[in-house]
Order: C-alpha cells, then structure tokens, then sequence
C-alpha cells in the first residue's frame, strides 16, 4: 500500500492543507476535482498532475512552487556544506608541513584581512567571509609556522574565531567546535589573554549546561586577570553577557540580573566599544542582551516592553539589528500580535537573509505563527518555506 512522502508533490499538498487549516473533505469542495482523487495524491497512490496542482495553490492561495518544490531554496543543507567544505579542509591541515612554494603577503596585510574578515561575519555577509578564509587560514598558518610571531598568530586565531561564527551560523556545529579548538591553540601561542577570553565566551554559549557554561566564563575572567585596558574591559563585559545568556537558560533570573549588571557598568567605563573584536560591546549591547534573557526565561510581556522602548541606531552592526527584529517578532508572537510579528520577520529577512534564515529563534517564531494562524497568509507560507519548516 502506497505510503505518504513528505517530499513529494501530493506531501506537500497535504503540509500545505493542514498549514490551511483544512480538511481533505474541504479542500476538495472547492477544487475542481474529487475528493477520492485528492486523497489518493496526498497518500502517494496517484501523481498530481498539473492542473491539480495549479488549483490546489489557486485554493490555498499559495505560490505553485510551494507544492512542486521549486521554491528559491539557496543554501540548504548540502549546499550549506559546499560553502564550508574548504573551511573545514583548512581546519583539518592546520599542522600539516608548511607548503614552501606557497607565495604570502605581509603578516599585517594578513592581520587587515583577517580583522575584515571578522567585520564581513558581523556585517552577516557570510558567503563573502566563508570564501576567504580558506586561503587566509592556509596563508597564516604558513607564516605561523616558517616565521612565528606575535601578530601573526594573533591574526591567525581571529580567523579561526571567524571560522567558528560562519560554521555556527550555518549550523554545522562539529565545525564550530573544531574551530574553537584551533583558536585557543593559536590565541596560546599569541600569548593573547583578550582572545583567549573570547574562546572561552563563545564555548560557554556552545554548552547547554549552565553549570559548565557559567565555569568557562569564569575561566576566561580568570584569563583576564590583571588586566586593564579598555580592550580587556569590554571582553570581561561580553563575558557577562554570555553569562547572563547562560543564567537565563537555566531561568536563573537573579543570575541575570547580576550579570546584566556588571556588564553595564563595564559598558559605562569603555563607552562603545563594538569595534574592538567587532564583540559589539556597550550599553546598546547590554539592552538587547536583558531582552534576549527575558525571551529565554519566557518573560515576554517584559520583553516586548524593552523592546518597545529600543531604538537600534543606523551605526549598529547589521547582526544586532537582524536579530533585535527577530527576537522581538518572536516576544510579539508569544503575546498575540502575529501581524506585527511577521512584519518584523519580513524586515529581518530584508536587513540580513543570510543570518535570519538560520537563527533557531526564526524557526521558533514561525512555528508559532503557522500554530496561531487559522488561515496562513501568503507572506507567512512563503516565509515558512523560506526557513524550511
């Protein structure tokens, strides 16, 4: 007996019927078509024929694309992988022998490019980051390993932290964590406490532990201790950030609180600071951290209040912005207001595709709309298979 296939056309007619809300029953009254003919599609006993199809997405006032899956489907998962398939062949032949034929630039013309580079992920130009860092990390690690300085390896682990976004971004967390390994063991050789401190910031947000999470951001405190400078003030206040990340998760609302605190004050003493790391740190930082914690411990009337009273300056990194609309469209969604909720998708989407795409909380959001909706809008089922629910 035919089974149903989820990637097939009459799979697909059936998600989009349920999206609708719809019965067989009632989506076949008000087609063209029997009931008996739309049951044996949708089940996989009988191909959809085009004139099927184009009054199935007339009926449900959905694009015909949705059903034949032809939809605009950039960077789905394999292709995803084309992108940071040399990132990882990078990674993996970090001590390989260095290729003595291999041409090089300038270790500061490297350090520019690395430092760009990092600007391109905040910016959440991510393809243009991706296809630079093969050959950055390759040019690097040759000059680390035939002419070792402090610069050098410097610039070296600010690539791979800039390896670890791309590959968190994209969802390959294997990479992410492998990334993060190679940083640490380049930063060590920069004798560099500041992004030694980084690494172990981003491993705090990697662990769903809070317990782990909350020890990691204490060592990299620990990294930073002695330390004074405007550079060191603002990674020990994106630490408490993470920290505050890591407290939410485990609903420890005085924990958050404290660290919320903390990092403000820091955010006082360094003034913005979202230059240095391209960390984003300083008081508009701290405010959507508190928003972000208030949506993780399910606080969202208090989230869209802050939300509300938020304005994200022109200045502010293209990531902030894209994620400020997510998270608010997602405090919006828990809250009732599904059309003000999809408008801040929408804007999302047109400020950084690439990031909102894959941001766990877009899916979420999504989600919760298509729950919500009685009958999804057009812009809503174009948005869900634009994230792939």
């Amino acid at each position: 007996m035919p089974t149903p296939d989820d990637d097939s056309t009459g799979g697909r007619i059936r998600r989009e019927r349920r999206r609708a809300r719809l019965s067989q029953r009632q989506l076949a009254d008000r087609l063209p078509f029997s009931y008996s003919l739309l049951n044996q599609v949708e089940c996989g006993a009988r191909a959809a024929s085009t004139e099927l199809v184009a009054a199935v997405a007339a009926a449900l006032r959905i694009d015909v694309s949705l059903l034949t899956g032809s939809a605009v489907t950039d960077q789905l998962p394999g292709q995803r992988a084309d992108i940071v398939r040399p990132i990882r062949e990078a990674l993996d032949l970090y001590d390989l022998a260095p290729d003595v034929e291999r041409p090089t630039r300038p270790v500061a013309a490297m350090a520019e490019a690395a430092d760009r580079v990092c600007q391109q992920v905040r910016a959440t130009h991510l393809r243009t980051a991706a296809s630079a860092l093969p050959d950055l990390i390759a040019d690097l690690t040759h000059v680390a390993l035939t002419s070792p300085s402090t610069e050098g390896w410097r610039a070296l682990a600010s690539t791979y932290r800039s390896a670890h976004d791309v590959a968190l971004k994209l969802e390959h967390r294997d990479l992410a964590a492998l990334a993060l390994e190679r940083m640490g063991w380049a930063a060590e050789r920069a004798s560099d406490p500041c992004l030694a401190a980084i690494r172990q910031y981003k491993r705090a947000l990697s662990w769903q532990d809070s317990e782990l999470g909350l020890r990691l951001v204490q060592a990299g405190h620990d990294t930073l201790d002695g330390q004074s400078s405007r550079e060191a003030l603002a990674v020990a206040g994106q630490l408490h950030l993470g920290a505050s990340a890591v407290a939410a998760r485990a609903r420890d609302r005085a924990g958050v609180a404290r660290h919320i605190e903390a990092a403000r004050e820091l955010a006082a003493r360094t003034g913005p600071a979202q230059s240095i790391h391209w960390l984003g740190f300083g008081a508009l930082n701290v405010r959507l951290h508190a928003m972000g914690a208030a949506i993780t411990m399910r606080q969202y009337d208090d989230a869209l209040q802050q939300a509300r009273a938020l304005r994200i300056p022109p200045s502010a990194m293209t990531s902030r912005r894209a994620r400020f609309l997510v998270d608010r469209a997602m405090a919006e969604m828990e809250t009732g207001l599904g059309d003000t909720s999809l408008r801040h998708l929408v804007e999302a989407r047109a400020v950084a595709p690439e990031q909102t795409r894959y941001l766990p909380r877009t899916r979420e959001t999504v989600r919760g709309l298509l729950h919500t909706t009685r009958r999804p809008s057009e812009r809503l089922t174009r948005m869900a298979a634009w994230v792939g629910v």
